[in-house]
């Protein structure tokens, strides 16, 4: 019995393959590479490696240097800075946050912001914890339901806190769940002057959550660090140790305090 793919998808796929190819090249060259030497490097046909490299120009992944010849793009620097800065953050984490599990053993999760989302990047928890982990390394969850996904959105200006609820409907999973914007707001405003964030089984029924910042060395809140547990179980003390340990793996980035956006 055959399995081939559809001719769509083995089209999209050849696509993404001289994509590759072309970038391969280019980052092979410190100087800008012209057409024809790119055709001849991966094999592709002059007109082929034309239509491609417009494609990557358009999307910033290839800059035209002049007329026939290209060189790579910012656009793949600044999502290189991303990767960077998400392992370099998971990097300096780690340890903090096994430190914290140990003194709380409860699940330790390390959050970043992409879009309307948090991705959870790591964890640290065991099965001695009482309560399952619902979202998986990878995972992904509405900002204004999570206590890490409110800290990034109590950094928003007015205007783009309004934007978000219009996008999103600020969509509920819960009887606890925030659906109003007037109420996230006012918590929003909370959050900006405690430093710290709440999740009170907003995502997950019987689950709660407290989130502190991690700032890099220019100050920037680049991810979020939370402890879940049980609802019945979480403890008001533990906030001074996440907050002490968020403190730290900012520092171990860099950060001496003062202004952060």
């Amino acid at each position: 019995m055959k399995n081939d793919a559809p001719a769509s998808e083995k089209t999209s796929i050849q696509v993404i393959e001289r994509m590759v190819s072309l970038l391969d090249v280019l980052s092979q060259h410190q100087d800008p590479v012209s057409l024809k030497e790119l055709a001849i490097e991966t094999g592709l046909h002059p007109s082929t490696a034309h239509r491609i490299l417009n494609d990557l120009v358009t999307t910033r992944f290839v800059d035209r240097a002049d007329t026939g010849y290209y060189q790579l793009g910012m656009r793949l620097l600044e999502l290189g800075n991303i990767v960077k800065s998400r392992l370099n953050v998971r990097e300096a984490a780690l340890e903090f946050m096994r430190t914290l599990h140990r003194q709380t053993n409860q699940t330790i999760n390390l959050s970043v912001r992409q879009g309307d989302e948090i991705v959870y990047i790591d964890r640290a928890y065991s099965e001695r914890s009482g309560m399952q982990v619902v979202r998986a390394i990878g995972g992904r969850a509405p900002l204004h339901l999570t206590s890490t996904g409110k800290l990034f959105l109590s950094l928003d200006e007015p205007k783009a806190i309004r934007a978000y609820a219009t996008r999103t409907g600020l969509a509920g999973h819960n009887k606890n769940s925030i659906t109003d914007l007037s109420k996230l707001e006012k918590e929003l405003a909370e959050v900006r002057v405690t430093g710290y964030a709440r999740d009170n089984e907003e995502l997950e029924l019987g689950v709660r959550c407290m989130a502190a910042g991690i700032h890099d060395d220019s100050g920037k809140m680049i991810a979020g660090l939370s402890i879940s547990a049980p609802a019945d179980r979480l403890q008001e003390d533990w906030l001074t140790n996440l907050m002490d340990t968020a403190q730290q793996i900012s520092a171990a980035l860099g950060y001496r305090g003062g202004a952060s956006s």
